[in-house]
């Protein structure tokens, strides 16, 4: 019999958390004890009460932040600081804007000393990906909320991550844009094959487009439910399938949300 080990391309591993608040002076725990796998080429979203760490977790992931104890593995290579292997976007577009779109896009590939010729072949390409082809030269005061937000996705990819983290990246746009970008995210993510950790608060967000759903509890974060996602894309928001997910996951967080309430 044949067997077939399933390759993580990302491992979070017993991470902890806190921090001092500057008020009480008191330790808050964040994270505790949190563990998950994310599949290669893999899309996840985590989901859970505002306030309840997902930001710590991402920033934790890309080498932003320090856990107290724990570690994160890709292909079982322990991430320790900021790495090319990883690519974030974050909730705003964070673009410099002084510098035209393909100049924003450039940047990571102009810091690793890539030839000018040879980086804007590659942003060029990475623009096509996210349809801003022909707004090059435009400067982000230019463009609409959704094309900033595209070119901030092209930014990360354009250094070619194994992993994608993404920090409510919509929440900035109009509820029209934000289904347009979440169907040219799922096109990016097939054409480009990368690994998606997606952070999130909105339950048929998540369920649109994620392969699964690691949703946590209130402070201090850990798993409450992981929701194997299988119906077939593209989704129907509408169907009865749909709204039963949604039901069970949206109960799970106002469980959560009522914990901070009391």
């Amino acid at each position: 019999m044949v067997s077939y080990l399933v390759k993580f391309k990302l491992e979070i591993v017993s991470l902890t958390k806190s921090f001092v608040d500057r008020n009480t002076h008191k330790k808050l725990v964040v994270l505790k004890d949190l563990s998950f796998k994310v599949k290669e080429r893999e899309f996840v979203c985590v989901i859970g009460p505002s306030g309840c760490g997902k930001t710590t977790l991402l920033r934790i992931i890309a080498g932003l932040e320090k856990a107290d104890e724990g570690e994160v593995l890709v292909d079982s290579q322990p991430i320790k600081e900021p790495s090319p292997e990883i690519g974030m976007v974050f909730q705003e577009y964070a673009l410099f804007p002084w510098r035209t779109i393909i100049k924003n896009v450039e940047f990571g590939l102009e810091y690793q000393g890539i030839s000018l010729e040879k980086r804007g072949e590659i942003a060029k390409k990475y623009l096509q990906i996210v349809d801003l082809d022909g707004w090059e030269d435009k400067y982000p005061f230019e463009l609409s909320g959704g094309m900033k937000q595209r070119a901030a996705i092209a930014r990360a990819l354009v250094n070619d991550p194994k992993i994608l983290l993404m920090d409510e990246p919509f929440g900035s746009v109009d509820a029209q844009s934000r289904n347009l970008l979440q169907d040219q995210l799922l096109r990016i993510w097939e054409e480009t094959g990368k690994t998606i950790l997606f952070v999130g608060h909105h339950i048929d967000e998540a369920i649109y487009l994620a392969d699964r759903i690691i949703v946590l509890t209130t402070l201090p974060a850990q798993i409450k439910r992981v929701q194997n996602i299988e119906l077939p894309r593209p989704r129907n928001r509408t169907s009865m399938e749909f709204q039963e997910i949604r039901a069970k996951i949206l109960e799970e967080i106002v469980e959560e949300v009522m914990k901070t309430w009391v």
